[in-house]
């Protein structure tokens, strides 16, 4: 049998990646993984929890979860020829990009890997299946309720840090700020990233995308803009909340930057929520590329068919070309 005439089903399904060259596509990749396997190495040796920690938990959390990533980098380079490795790249780098940010608190570095674990992301060119109605009211439901969460617990720290900039009493105000290191390690992060990872998947996995619409790409940059922000205030919540252990001691600079901060990210949040409920802005110049290659697709598709349907031998016109040839067939 002629390979051409052969059908999809009798085509054996390929699992692995044809082997290119030294220098081809797949090689490359292999080599990234290892690169980024030295670079989790290299985070894990920085991050280590020593005698002078800043943030004990946080740091031992960072160092187990970058040897988690060195040994995954690992196993991709290893068998970067079966096509489940890159699959397994894919959703390692998508989930570990958030996860990273939690580690950079105690320093800046793994900032560094989050932006390495985009960029290898974007060279893998993932692409992501529609969710079913089903799954996506349940992705929708949850990133909804984590959105309300992060919300709620911005307009309370807009509390949290107005009371200790405001108030008379020394003990309030260290209480305030005590809360608010407690909010930022314990609830503020956690919610933080479980909405923005629900989001990329509600996202991903619809009709909407990250980059085709305005509304959705300016989410995202809200989404991304204040974990960046965050790190430095976090850094101010500590300071104050050490420095207010002093019954004599003030907010200073410091407090008022930290609620206006605060202010900030409310609104910030509020402008992200009428972006979910209006929807404004209409599409991106991507997204109106991306409809000009589908309605291509769908043309040539609709030719082909009616290629198909007028070939030789078949009858075209509807009932009258139909009623025409029985007329004649009558004559004759």
């Amino acid at each position: 049998m002629d390979p051409a005439d052969r059908t999809g089903a009798e085509v054996p399904a390929r699992t692995a990646i044809a082997p290119d060259g030294p220098s081809g596509p797949a090689t490359r990749q292999a080599r990234t993984q290892w690169a980024f396997a030295a670079f989790s190495v290299l985070n894990a040796v920085v991050i280590f929890p020593g005698e002078n920690a800043i943030l004990p938990l946080i740091q031992t959390l960072g160092f187990a979860g970058y040897l988690l990533a060195a040994a995954i980098s690992v196993y991709c380079a290893l068998r970067w020829g079966i096509s489940r490795a890159r699959r397994t790249a894919i959703v390692f780098h998508l989930l570990f990009i958030p996860v990273q940010f939690l580690f950079s608190f105690p320093g800046p570095l793994p900032l560094a890997g989050m932006a390495v674990s985009a960029v290898i992301l974007g060279l893998l060119r993932p692409t992501f299946p529609r969710l079913s109605p089903g799954k996506r009211k349940l992705w929708v439901m949850l990133h909804v309720g984590l959105s309300v969460s992060w919300l709620g617990i911005a307009v309370a720290m807009v509390v949290l840090s107005t009371v200790g900039y405001t108030t008379e009493s020394a003990g309030l105000r260290h209480a305030s700020y005590e809360l608010m290191h407690v909010f930022d390690l314990f609830i503020v992060i956690p919610t933080m990233m479980l909405s923005i990872l629900t989001g990329l998947v509600v996202s991903l996995g619809s009709k909407w995308g990250l980059v085709k619409h305005w509304w959705v790409l300016l989410k995202l940059l809200i989404a991304l803009a204040i974990p960046a922000v965050a790190i430095v205030e976090s850094q101010w919540v500590q300071e104050l909340a050490e420095r207010t252990t002093d019954p004599a001691a003030e907010p200073g600079g410091t407090g008022l930057t930290l609620m206006i901060c605060m202010i900030a990210f409310s609104a910030a949040l509020w402008t992200a929520t009428y972006l979910s409920v209006f929807k404004p802005g209409g599409k991106t110049r991507w997204g109106a590329r991306n409809t000009e290659r589908e309605r291509a697709a769908r043309a040539g598709k609709t030719r082909r068919a009616a290629g198909e349907r007028g070939v030789p031998g078949q009858r075209v016109g509807g009932q009258e070309h139909a009623a025409a040839e029985h007329s004649q067939g009558g004559k004759n």
